[in-house]
């Protein structure tokens, strides 16, 4: 053992091998017993950080939750962000919409709570009411005196193309239409906006997707818009100013605001708070679970768009258990006492694979756990869940 000085109050400094082996020992203790208080206290602070969160968003969401209006709105997001047709005729059924292209072209605009691929997919819809709310929500955009670029970015920000041909068509047109009218100097025909739009959005994926290895020059997107002008070509300038643009930053394509599992969270099984145990270290943490499509997700508020867990019940086991720190308490484990396949999210927000071999979780009420366990038990599958959301998440990583 090295020697080691330990300042003591009031006596200065000593070395411990002055301290008989007993006496040494017992400082060891000392030592351990104080660091783990220490890793106590830090998760405590952490418990009380947030609860202290968790208070604040519920006293800021109390006045909402006594306002009927403000609920059939978030209602009415939540039906759109799954069939947008559908949640734009309750939004307008309960008042809180007109049924002119006009009114719910600025409800599209202002975006609050809504998925963009949704909103993609309602603007391009072919009936006339929603060709009419594109045209409407494109006429929203001030394009004056922006490059093309500019004006790319801040329209392709406000929703997400949609996969069709057939509506991407119909939505660049309506751009380019309200482009050049906007700019009647730079272009001669909306045709000419049009395709320099399309060339734009492919250079943009040309230069900036790591699958595609031959990148084009400078040169090569001049050639590649050879007589596009009503037969003319474009000032080069032009067309080297807007590939500099795209290279040096390209366009910042928005992410699902409501996001894939949308369809899942609005009308699940069951939903509610229980306490979870946590699984290396075993505080109680308490958690906003939702059950439905054969999984139980769990999110640390209500309003997380994100669940923090996903534990696919799949050869999973429910059953009663006791806990001298909590009540009501029930537990899922699995039939091979192996390890549960499930995903977390950890504290760096990186998805990993749960080490847990039960769940643990507790009820307000007896008769919450015991309605908690019936649903549970109607959900358990034997179908494979995680590959699938391994696969899903691995394809969605490489097409960042």
């Amino acid at each position: 053992m090295s020697s080691t000085l330990v300042h003591a109050p009031g006596e200065g400094n000593f070395n411990i091998t002055d301290l008989s082996q007993e006496e040494q020992e017992l400082l060891e203790d000392i030592r351990k017993r104080k660091e783990q208080l220490l890793r106590e206290i830090e998760d405590l602070r952490h418990e009380i950080s947030e609860v202290h969160t968790e208070m604040e968003t519920m006293d800021m969401s109390e006045d909402s939750k006594n306002n009927p209006k403000t609920k059939q709105m978030s209602i009415g997001r939540k039906k759109f962000n799954m069939d947008p047709k559908k949640g734009i005729e309750y939004l307008v059924e309960h008042g809180l919409l007109n049924h002119t292209p006009e009114d719910v072209a600025e409800f599209l605009s202002k975006g609050e709570g809504l998925n963009k691929t949704a909103i993609g997919d309602y603007l391009g819809e072919r009936n006339d009411f929603n060709i009419d709310v594109l045209k409407a929500f494109v006429n929203i955009h001030e394009f004056k005196d922006m490059i093309l670029v500019q004006a790319l970015r801040q329209f392709l920000w406000s929703f997400r193309l949609p996969g069709e041909a057939q509506k991407i068509d119909r939505m660049m047109e309506c751009f380019a239409q309200r482009y050049c009218e906007m700019n009647p100097d730079v272009f001669t025909t909306t045709d000419t906006c049009y395709v320099l739009s399309f060339a734009i959005i492919m250079l943009n994926t040309s230069l900036h997707n790591p699958s595609v290895k031959d990148k084009p020059t400078v040169e090569r997107f001049i050639q590649m818009n050879r007589g596009i002008n009503d037969g003319e070509d474009l000032p080069a300038d032009l067309l080297v100013s807007l590939y500099d643009s795209i290279k040096k930053e390209p366009f910042k394509i928005p992410e699902d605001d409501g996001n894939d599992l949308m369809h899942t969270f609005f009308n699940p099984d069951k939903e509610g708070w229980l306490w979870k145990q946590g699984g290396r270290y075993k505080g109680w943490k308490r958690r906003w679970f939702i059950l439905n499509d054969n999984c139980l997700y769990y999110f640390q508020y209500t309003t997380d768009k994100e669940p923090k867990g996903i534990i696919p019940l799949e050869n999973i086991m429910v059953r009663e258990t006791h806990d001298r720190h909590k009540p009501n308490c029930f537990e899922l484990y699995s039939g091979s006492n192996e390890i549960i396949k499930a995903c977390k999210v950890d504290g760096e927000g990186k998805v990993v694979e749960g080490r847990h071999a039960v769940y643990k979780m507790s009820a307000s009420t007896p008769e919450e756990k015991e309605e908690w366990m019936r649903c549970i038990k109607a959900s358990i599958s034997e179908h494979p869940f995680y590959d699938m959301l391994a696969a899903r998440r691995k394809k969605a990583s490489n097409t960042k």
